[in-house]
């Protein structure tokens, strides 16, 4: 089966540096992080032409050589990484491994696709609004977004700085974790789950097809024995809709202020959905862009206030995979940025998990901690599945 989830020149293999914890893994890695010798394209041609090969490995791309990994190759992302499609119009759209007529999600499309196939343990990617998370829900496979800076960003094409981070994606919640014990550093946040609440935040779940709670309740159930009480007492006060704007605005201001000297050099051909979000993030203006950070940041400290006492579990998207070709709904799409943009917002750390299926898709479940407590939040999801299985 041709999954085409590498770019085409990405079939390649860079053996691991030294034994290490990762011996005998093999991974991928997004076309967004440098592999000296190979090309990083974005997702785009001109930009694969414009820039010159890398000759150093991105800092955790090295991490993982040196942790025992061999790299089999680069996955395609969509251009730039700005979009949670997974369809490039340029390199094609990886199949999802889990129901082959829809999509698999972006932009860690090919990341997702390659875990999913069974193509390698894990897969390294990125995410700034949902990269990680979104594509690992639609394929079937866990997921993790770390705190924001825990892992460094050298070599790797940015998007919007304040939110971009790696993360990866595999089948096995055991690799997810052997991988984290081994890049992530030491947690500075204690999770002790018997004085934790597992919240289920009305505000949140509301934003999801009501479809999920009748099949993730019954799961939410069992995962609450871990914890000390339920509650599903409000999030944002019913204000998602503003915070999810107020984090679109950022996030576009920085996306242009990364990239559009290169933009308006270069005119690149961008796919539709990108060429648009590029053509409005240009429009935003630095003071409106203070305003929406001053504002978003006041939220992402409700969030760290509500983690205190408490894991978030939610649907990490409000809807499945559209069939290849049919884009979601402007409401989908809205309502997916409202639950994946709270950890992007405040920088805490969310693992999704392949928990659930409606009609032969996919539906993840997630978990969201304190941040800096990502090697906790790893093993309570290790816990969980096995509670479960």
């Amino acid at each position: 089966m041709n999954w085409n989830a590498f770019t085409p020149d990405g079939n390649f293999t860079i053996e691991a540096k030294s034994d290490g914890s990762l011996s005998g893994l093999t991974a991928s890695v997004k076309d967004l992080f440098d592999i000296a010798g190979h090309p990083t394209g974005a997702g785009n041609p001109q930009w694969l032409s414009s820039h010159s090969v890398p000759d150093e490995h991105a800092e955790i791309v090295k991490q993982m050589l040196e942790a025992g990994v061999k790299v089999i190759g680069k996955t395609i992302t969509e251009e730039l990484a700005y979009s949670l499609v997974g369809e490039n119009i340029h390199y094609g759209t990886p199949v999802n491994p889990h129901n082959h007529e829809r999509i698999p999600g972006g932009s860690s499309s090919g990341a997702a696709v390659s875990a999913a196939a069974g193509l390698c343990d894990f897969a390294l990617c990125a995410d700034t609004a949902g990269s990680v998370r979104l594509p690992a829900s639609f394929c079937g496979v866990w997921g993790l977004r770390p705190s924001h800076g825990v892992l460094s960003s050298r070599g790797v094409v940015p998007l919007a700085p304040s939110f971009d981070t790696a993360g990866w994606v595999s089948q096995s919640p055991d690799v997810m974790l052997q991988v984290g014990e081994a890049l992530l550093p030491a947690d500075k946040f204690n999770l002790n789950t018997k004085q934790l609440t597992l919240a289920l935040p009305e505000d949140l779940w509301a934003r999801a097809r009501p479809e999920f709670a009748n099949i993730l309740n019954p799961i939410c159930q069992k995962i609450s024995s871990l914890f000390s009480a339920t509650d599903s007492a409000s999030l944002s006060n019913n204000e998602l809709f503003d915070w999810q704007n107020e984090f679109r605005i950022v996030q576009g201001y920085e996306a242009w202020q990364s990239h559009g000297d290169w933009v308006n050099l270069a005119q690149p051909n961008f796919g539709p959905g990108i060429k648009e979000r590029f053509q409005w993030a240009s429009t935003i203006n630095q003071s409106d862009a203070t305003d929406a950070k001053k504002n978003m940041l006041i939220n992402a400290q409700k969030i760290y206030e509500y983690l205190n006492s408490s894991v978030i579990c939610m649907p990490t998207v409000s809807y499945l995979a559209p069939r290849k070709g049919e884009a979601s709904s402007e409401q989908d799409r809205t309502n997916a940025l409202c639950l994946l943009s709270l950890s992007s917002m405040s920088g805490v750390p969310q693992i999704t998990m392949p928990l659930a299926t409606i009609d032969g898709k996919a539906l993840g479940l997630s978990l969201m901690s304190q941040r800096y407590s990502d090697k906790q939040l790893l093993k309570m999801s290790q816990n969980i599945w096995q509670i479960l299985n």
